[in-house]
């Protein structure tokens, strides 16, 4: 895998593929510029290394191919005019622009304005890569997408990956994690989490299991679940994991009516009322989960425990935040809603590295090639 140490970027224009899908308001102000930090030391390096231009490219959301106003990314740029401490020239277009020479560093507009973008189109990546010489991708959380300026335009400019891209793909191999390792896993469905818990099984001592998905394997059980969440569809699936016994599941769950104001109590797994929804891990599980976590040397978590947007049903999972914080061990997290959670805790500082793309982050953690890293290292420019 190439790195920034690999080029000579004196007197070149850079194309620097960057994360800039960040959240925002109703008046497209941005609300966490995480991922924009992160941005910062790749760009800093690239001047240190005399670059002639810098071209920042990347998306915000799914427009659809369609300019949508909110989506524009202008104050994408303020923000990054603050955080960089210089200014940033960002241009009306991505493609079919002029951009200005004297400027030396500019944001292209949203690039999936552009339907040929998320089509992995070749010409599309072939307008982009004519703005510079050295493509270098810092976009961790779309390497898994074969997209226009993650894929195809490797066929166009050299390119390496930028430092965010080279930290996650270092702390997210497994093989270099300190055993034993346990596995904290959450989320709504199944489906997507059938790889990492597969592998998990395999690799970590421990794997704990909460969100919605856990209801597909009470049912597996042919438990009643009541109104709760379930993949029907991976039965089979989760038939074939329950009785490993790396595996734990919650012994016991908050359940609510579907009010989701009524009737909250803590219920046994087993006694899952009729009428009610599962909506967070009780009381017993958390302390059960506290207490395999605090055997680890390796924590990997992914996913969170229940439905944590709806108060009081966070509660295990900042709970299990906080108690992470405290253990002296390697405390990685996947990405996704649960580094969003952690970001809004506060608690960042209290982890050894959290990734900032949760697909991304689970196709390495399940084992997975990333297309986008795949289509670098297979570079023949």
């Amino acid at each position: 895998m190439r790195t920034l140490s690999h080029f000579d970027f004196k007197d070149k224009r850079v194309l620097l593929r960057a994360d800039l899908d960040v959240p925002i308001d109703d008046n497209g102000d941005v609300k966490d510029d995480f991922r924009l930090k992160l941005l910062v030391p790749t760009v800093k390096l690239l001047l240190k290394k005399k670059a002639k231009q810098i071209i920042i490219i990347g998306h915000m959301d799914s427009p659809e191919g369609k300019v949508v106003p909110n989506l524009k990314m202008d104050k994408v740029a303020l923000r990054l005019i603050k955080l960089l401490g210089r200014n940033v020239y960002k241009t009306r277009d991505c493609i079919k622009i002029k951009i200005p020479p004297d400027e030396k560093v500019v944001l292209l507009e949203n690039l999936r304005f552009h339907a040929e973008e998320e089509k992995n189109d070749d010409a599309f990546a072939q307008q982009l890569a004519c703005y510079a010489d050295i493509y270098v991708n810092n976009a961790f959380a779309t390497c898994h997408r074969a997209h226009a300026s993650m894929h195809a335009i490797t066929k166009f400019l050299p390119g390496c990956v930028g430092l965010q891209v080279q930290k996650e793909i270092e702390n997210l191999d497994l093989s270099k994690m300190q055993k034993p390792i346990v596995a904290l896993l959450g989320g709504a469905k199944l489906k997507t989490k059938i790889p990492i818990i597969q592998r998990m099984l395999i690799l970590a001592s421990k794997v704990l299991v909460g969100g919605g998905m856990i209801f597909t394997f009470y049912s597996a059980k042919r438990l009643e679940i009541g109104q709760s969440l379930c993949d029907n569809d991976y039965l089979d699936n989760a038939r074939m994991m329950i009785n490993n016994d790396k595996l734990v599941l919650p012994r016991d769950i908050v359940v609510a009516k579907a009010s989701l104001t009524e009737g909250i109590k803590t219920v046994p797994y087993d006694k899952m009322p009729k009428d009610m929804i599962g909506l967070d891990l009780g009381e017993m599980t958390i302390a059960e989960f506290k207490q395999e976590l605090s055997k680890a040397a390796t924590i990997i978590w992914n996913g969170p425990l229940g439905y944590y947007e709806k108060k009081p049903f966070g509660d295990s999972t900042v709970e299990i935040a906080k108690f992470m914080g405290t253990l002296n061990c390697n405390k990685i997290v996947g990405g996704g809603d649960t580094a969003d959670l952690i970001h809004k805790e506060g608690l960042d500082k209290n982890f050894s590295f959290i990734s900032s793309g949760g697909g991304a982050a689970l196709e390495i953690l399940s084992g997975k090639e990333l297309v986008a890293i795949k289509a670098l290292e297979e570079q023949k420019l």
